[in-house]
């Protein structure tokens, strides 16, 4: 996977990669907007090019983005630096043991979890799980099996060659609850670069 991706953000326009999209989600917004997600220590995982964690980092969050690329993490220091930001980006693997040395009270990750198949899944959740404090809280957003995107099947390759795997509810109701405690999980339609997606949106908080 991390040469797939970093190969991407080395060669394609960032305006031609499909999930680089530079406003912030409308769910994420209003989590933020309406105080359910208040300023504090946050991570944004599988951060790209950053585009989210500068967003959050200009309401007033401690930053942290974290990617597997590391072109990807590369260009976005250079535009948090370019805004005056001070954000700590990181390029690590999240599906293999990983250890930070703060924890965060708030993490999220947007169609981060289709790129990781489910032989990978629980390590990267429980790292996920590590790096937050008691009582903060997981944001998680992924494609759902009944989106149309790519096809039919829970293995799909996408025109940019990236391979996904698309999930049930069930599936990640099955996954987090060996970590967290599910505070909303359901599917709902997501904007995307080119039409919506059937996503399954995710919020929770770790279980001690």
């Amino acid at each position: 996977m991390v040469d797939d991706l970093d190969k991407i953000y080395r060669e394609t326009p960032p305006g031609r990669i499909p999930w680089n999209i530079t406003e912030p989600p409308e769910l994420l917004v209003s989590l933020v907007r309406d105080g359910m997600v208040s300023p504090c220590r946050a991570v944004d995982l599988g951060c790209g090019l950053g585009n989210y964690a500068i967003w959050m980092a200009q309401q007033g969050f401690a930053m942290t983005g974290i990617d597997i690329s590391p072109t990807a993490i590369e260009k976005a220091s250079e535009t948090s630096v370019q805004k005056g930001l001070h954000i700590d980006f990181l390029a690590a693997d999240l599906t293999i043991p990983f250890k930070y040395p703060y924890r965060f009270l708030f993490a999220y990750d947007w169609e981060v979890l289709h790129h990781i198949y489910p032989e990978h899944r629980e390590q990267y959740v429980k790292n996920v799980h590590d790096l937050l404090e008691p009582g903060g809280n997981y944001l998680s957003v992924c494609f759902s099996k009944e989106d149309p995107f790519c096809g039919t099947g829970r293995y799909r390759t996408t025109h940019i060659g990236t391979h996904l795997y698309f999930s049930s509810e069930q599936e990640m109701r099955d996954l987090y609850e060996k970590y967290f405690t599910i505070l909303e999980l359901d599917t709902r339609q997501i904007p995307g670069t080119s039409g919506g997606h059937l996503c399954i949106v995710s919020l929770l908080t770790p279980d001690s």
